[in-house]
């Protein structure tokens, strides 16, 4: 007789892990759409500008940069109106602002020939209104989600985010190439518009979260209890921006094929990593999951390192991209415990910030170490920052045992 309760209640909580999961994703989806429409015109702008518009590589390469830069500059914005006036509000002007790029990409893709400089002109804005809308869209969801399902699913939706991000940029890129070469630019302009005009109206529908009220941190008490967590995931997050950057130069000074294989490799580890492992941070902490990770990715730049064929440099790949893959919501999760609730979307956007100057910085200052020191000596420096990282982890992570338990904000 009891054997049936046992099976009930057994039961109770994967149905309640169902229910929260189909609640984590119906937030996630607008942080799916947002990159979805960052990723369609990605790998077709730059050759669209330099070769059909004919302008110089320098101005295709700012086309792309702009909207990082709009990003970056707006992402303790979003924040703070996610805070203030609500996280649907943000999600909502977030879809708003995609929707609009998408209005001008169709402008500037109309008038490429007449004149091009007033295309030129559409196209930049389209990029920099783009950058605008992935910080409202994705900071805004990824706080509705963690609101509206519990502080105990931060790291699930955080991760989950991640997963959105990564697959929507994977699917868009080579998705934006086959219809640009089918029907034109005209046609990323227009499934943009319908997509994010779409989740514009489906986030409408959605119930709100209550804002929290009280006084807010000063912004620069934010920006300094979240910078560590900041420091450490920018400096962790250098073996992925090398590998995604140089790889396939890389590849081309050993003589070696497949170097797109190292990327694939790196993107698949890290999705498994996140859907196999993504309960670890709840259940050991933040800090020890970002310290484990962080020792597997500095193995996997290690082997990228020390490569003598593209099977070993496809498996350090693997093993950085599983290492990396739960960095960001662990200290992502830390991060957020370090500011009171109703500051917690700023606390996000400038913890975003990061990663976001990572990837700006990686460039150049990699770019000087390969002219100096070969191109394999690039991933030594990469492996000198996510050790840096770890360091930093692990300071972060005594300290707070040492300290008593904060109170409750």
């Amino acid at each position: 007789m009891q054997s049936p309760a046992i099976d009930t209640a057994s039961a109770r909580p994967s149905a309640a892990s169902r229910a929260d999961l189909r609640h984590i994703l119906g937030y996630t989806y607008f942080t799916f759409i947002c990159y979805l429409s960052i990723g369609l015109p990605l790998a077709i702008l730059p050759a669209y500008v330099h070769l059909r518009m004919g302008y110089h590589a320098s101005l295709a390469g700012l086309v792309i940069s702009i909207q990082y830069i709009a990003t970056f500059l707006s992402r303790p914005w979003a924040g703070r109106i996610s805070d203030s006036v609500g996280a649907k509000i943000s999600v909502l002007w977030g879809m708003g602002a995609c929707t609009a790029s998408g209005v001008l990409l169709l402008g500037a893709a109309a008038l490429h020939r007449n004149p091009p400089w007033l295309s030129l002109t559409i196209l930049l804005a389209s990029r920099l209104v783009l950058g605008v809308g992935e910080s409202l869209g994705s900071t805004g969801a990824t706080l509705w989600g963690i609101t509206a399902t519990g502080q105990d699913n931060t790291a699930r939706v955080i991760s989950f985010n991640g997963i959105a991000t990564y697959g929507a940029l994977a699917l868009g890129a080579p998705l934006g190439v086959v219809m640009e070469q089918q029907w034109g630019l005209t046609s990323i302009g227009i499934i943009t518009i319908v997509l994010c005009g779409a989740s514009v109206v489906f986030a409408s529908r959605k119930a709100p979260v209550p804002v929290v009220h009280g006084e807010h941190l000063p912004f620069r008490d934010v920006l300094g209890r979240v910078t560590p967590h900041g420091m450490g995931l920018a400096l962790g997050g250098v073996g992925y921006s090398v590998l995604a950057t140089f790889v396939t130069l890389f590849y081309l000074s050993r003589q070696w094929h497949g170097a797109a294989l190292c990327l694939t490799a790196f993107g698949v580890a890290f999705i498994a990593a996140r859907l196999l492992f993504i309960r670890a941070i709840s259940r050991f902490g933040g800090f020890p999951v970002g310290i484990t990770c962080l020792i597997v990715e500095s193995l996997g730049v290690l082997i990228l390192w020390r490569a003598v064929s593209p099977w070993m440099a496809f498996g350090g790949a693997a093993l950085a991209g599983f290492g990396f893959s739960l960095v960001f919501p662990a200290l992502g999760v830390e991060a957020v415990k370090r500011v009171p609730e109703r500051n917690r979307g700023t606390a996000l956007g400038v913890y975003t910030v990061f990663a976001d100057v990572s990837f700006f910085l990686v460039g150049p200052i990699a770019g000087a170490v390969i002219g100096t020191f070969g191109y394999a000596s690039v991933f030594l420096f990469a492996l000198v920052c996510v050790l840096a990282s770890l360091g930093i982890v692990v300071v972060l992570a005594t300290r707070t045992k040492r300290q008593l338990p904060a109170s409750s904000f």
